[in-house]
């Protein structure tokens, strides 16, 4: 997407009076200046067909030269306040991002990390149970191309090899939910993947989580995302006073859209770069 056009979006935005604002967040603060108020702000990054491409295998996803640059100086303006959020497991990150380490929601909120110098916290995330994780492992049999990922608080079961096998996979998964009637399970649907973890946490819940911490506390959260996973996270977003974009579409709530990942990947390199924002 034209960087013009990504402008022109932000500076549309209204600021709704009635909308609560982050207390150290100013209420003039308007999405085209964001270059210049990135202290006031605290940038929210879903990492999978958001920062980085989708590849036929989640092992197969590569972080572009760069982004870790650019990542760790939007932590440095942010003074902290920038997090991934994503529905992979905390280790999972670090080994995509390796040397490289970011605050960040893992597993759809079931893991956080609030700086790079604390430990991973679980947020009152349960683990799925051992026998309904076995049970759901067995569907990626339908097909050789279904890859099956434990993540520990969630299982997915991917079939970008296997596309065929998307109706089949859903149809197991409902018969084993029509089974276990009780069992406290959501179904996640993304882009080639089903995923299916335990109930009662996703992204929003994580945000809203990590967005009590310093240093994300009392700012105004900007997130970036793309999946049916973010969709949480963007409902939330106007009651922290935030700023919601999606990516490959334009997602409802949302104040604007990317058309890829490396459209998102230049403005956010755009936003840190100090001689575009004196400009502005």
């Amino acid at each position: 997407m034209r960087q013009d056009l990504i402008d022109r979006d932000l500076a549309d935005v209204p600021l709704q009076e009635d909308i609560p604002l982050p207390q150290t967040a100013s209420p003039k603060l308007v999405a085209g200046e964001l270059a210049q108020r990135l202290g006031d702000c605290a940038v929210l990054l879903d990492i999978d067909g958001t920062l980085l491409d989708l590849a036929p295998t989640p092992r197969e996803v590569w972080v572009p030269p760069g982004l870790a640059e650019t990542l760790n100086r939007l932590l440095e303006k942010t003074s902290g306040a920038l997090a991934l959020v994503s529905g992979r497991s905390l280790n999972d990150i670090d080994l995509i991002f390796a040397p490289e380490q970011f605050p960040a929601v893992g597993g759809h909120g079931a893991e956080m990390r609030i700086s790079i110098d604390s430990e991973s916290v679980a947020t009152h995330a349960p683990p799925m149970d051992k026998e309904l994780k076995r049970r759901l492992a067995a569907i990626a049999k339908l097909s050789p191309g279904i890859l099956l990922e434990d993540k520990g608080y969630s299982l997915a079961l991917h079939y970008r090899l296997a596309p065929h096998a998307e109706k089949a996979i859903y149809e197991a998964v409902s018969l084993i939910r029509a089974d276990l009637p009780n069992a406290p399970i959501e179904v996640l649907p993304g882009k080639c993947v089903c995923e299916i973890k335990h109930s009662g946490f996703n992204k929003a819940s994580g945000v809203l989580e990590l967005m009590t911490h310093d240093p994300f506390k009392g700012r105004r959260p900007i997130f970036i995302g793309d999946d049916v996973t973010d969709e949480s996270v963007f409902a939330i977003m106007p009651d922290l006073g935030g700023l919601a974009f999606s990516v490959g579409r334009r997602a409802q709530g949302v104040a604007g859209h990317f058309d890829e990942p490396r459209d998102v990947r230049a403005w956010l390199a755009h936003l840190v770069d100090d001689d575009a924002a004196a400009k502005r």
